[in-house]
């Protein structure tokens, strides 16, 4: 699968807001928005589009992809399978990609951003219900326990993110265990509690029904 590598600011940039994908950085006046608020390239400065209907659809799922890390062709296999599923799609889709066992680990705070949480889950560090798994497209389930293995307790990186990121609130369907490294999923996410996602899925949803 394609993977993009190129710098990851000029995304938020091209988004015209912060995705979060430099960890720490993006809270400090480094991070490229508060810097240099405009669209990268040479004529970012002078280019003042007016985006509506389509544009509109296309930036806001772009957006999404950036800020969970996937493909093209992920991102649309993961809204075909919330599409078959019940209820609303559009939360759906919001629900498979926090449960995407990569996001869990940047939510429990082990990974200061996405790209370094799905590095732990890649190099095997982590556990889901006891059993390593290094696929960061695994996608968690209710009462699923989610844990640090027992030879990366002590992993500088690990502990490092824990203590950057303890000032960041916890997801109220994840009960977390900071000190023993471990969480367990008590419900799926719902929509009025990923309020921290400044997402409008009902754009992508439109999109994607064209």
């Amino acid at each position: 699968m394609a993977r993009y590598i190129g710098p990851v600011c000029r995304q938020c940039r091209r988004e015209a807001t912060k995705l979060y994908l430099k960890g720490e950085r993006c809270h400090t006046e480094k991070c490229a928005i508060e810097k240099r608020n405009f669209p990268p390239g040479q004529h970012g400065k002078d280019r003042k589009p007016k985006i509506m209907g389509y544009g509109l659809q296309l930036r806001e799922k772009q957006k999404t992809r950036r800020i969970y890390g996937l493909g093209e062709r992920q991102f649309r296999n993961l809204f075909e399978k919330s599409a078959r599923m019940q209820g609303i799609t559009g939360e759906n889709l919001l629900s498979l990609l926090e449960r995407r066992v990569d996001n869990v680990i940047y939510r429990m705070g082990f990974g200061t951003s996405r790209s370094q949480s799905r590095q732990l889950v890649r190099h095997g560090h982590i556990l889901v219900n006891g059993r390593k798994v290094n696929i960061p497209s695994y996608v968690v389930d209710n009462n699923d326990t989610v844990e640090v293995c027992d030879k990366s307790k002590k992993n500088p990186t690990i502990l490092a993110a824990r203590d950057a990121t303890a000032h960041q609130p916890t997801p109220n369907w994840l009960d977390v265990d900071r000190d023993a490294l471990r969480a367990r999923v008590i419900a799926l996410p719902k929509r009025d509690e990923l309020v921290q996602i400044q997402i409008n899925e009902q754009q992508i949803v439109e999109l994607y029904s064209k």
